[in-house]
């Protein structure tokens, strides 16, 4: 990392999110821990009830397992807030709403208003393009995808997106607050998908269609992928983690834009999540899980 680099990277003070589920949970836990000021937006205060108690639990098991000293000043880092007001002073936005496009796209034109005109505004978006949600404000060139993955305290990757009038300094500032946080960021263009998903997702839609059509059971797919190829988890295990209704929204994004099969949700997938089936966060997706656990 250059010398400039560094600089921007030590410079950062505090940072904005927007969403408080599980990702935006899991990112503002992240800056925190890197001694990062966040404000942590939810327009949904029950929602930010949750985030609290979730990003605590995380911080009392990072404590007992020996990875952190004290959960108290991490915590206190973080400001719990219902409104965009909040944004004031952050010097970078990351947007970690639902992954549905018009409320994105809402929410970036919301954002921009609110904050100075050299704020950074990054969206976690795991397939919706970036020069879209860009359109919604007047800062084209600062605007970026910081894609993280889930669980975001134990995963190490971040996707830098950058569009088409993402500048080469805002490019430097995504990957310095990346580095800052102690992950590793890589880069890919602008379309859906972006590095990992345009991999994963043609994987997990072939697992999900193989149990749909009855070739073999979940607990044999899911055995044959991890004693057969080492994987860590089988894919269907692994729809149950991400949630089975950002895998559906990721897949159709996938299909809109290139019209290939192996993209398409399965019609069980859509069934799935007209009966709440979704992963973990619900209790119970292709498995059962414990629903105090869930979300």
């Amino acid at each position: 990392m250059s010398s400039a680099e560094t600089v921007q990277n030590e410079a950062i003070g505090r940072i904005g999110i927007v969403g408080g589920g599980f990702m935006g949970s899991g990112i503002a836990e992240s800056a925190a821990v890197a001694g990062i000021g966040v404000a942590l937006i939810d327009v949904d205060e029950a929602a930010l009830d949750r985030s609290r108690e979730r990003i605590a639990t995380s911080l009392a098991r990072a404590v007992e397992r020996g990875k952190l000293d004290d959960a108290a000043p991490v915590l206190g880092r973080i400001d719990f807030a219902a409104g965009l007001d909040a944004l004031e002073g952050a010097e970078f936005v990351v947007e970690a709403v639902p992954e549905v496009a018009d409320l994105k796209r809402e929410v970036f034109a919301a954002i921009a208003e609110r904050v100075g005109d050299e704020v950074v505004i990054a969206s976690n978006t795991s397939s919706i393009p970036i020069a879209e949600l860009a359109a919604a404000t007047d800062r084209a060139d600062l605007v970026c995808g910081l894609h993280f993955f889930s669980p975001v305290p134990v995963m190490k990757l971040v996707e830098v997106v950058v569009a088409l009038d993402t500048s080469a300094a805002t490019e430097v500032r995504a990957f310095a607050l990346a580095e800052r946080m102690g992950k590793q960021p890589i880069r890919t263009k602008d379309r859906s998908g972006f590095v990992v998903n345009m991999l994963l997702i043609p994987y997990l839609m072939a697992a999900i269609r193989m149990l749909e059509e009855g070739f073999a059971s979940r607990e044999d797919i899911d055995a044959g992928m991890q004693l057969g190829c080492g994987h860590p988890m089988g894919p269907l295990a692994l729809c149950d983690l991400i949630g089975l209704d950002v895998l559906y929204a990721v897949g159709s994004s996938l299909y809109d834009e290139f019209k290939r099969d192996e993209y398409a949700p399965p019609p069980l997938l859509k069934r799935m999540l007209a009966a709440n089936r979704l992963g973990r966060k619900s209790g119970r997706g292709f498995y059962e899980y414990d629903p105090a656990a869930a979300g």
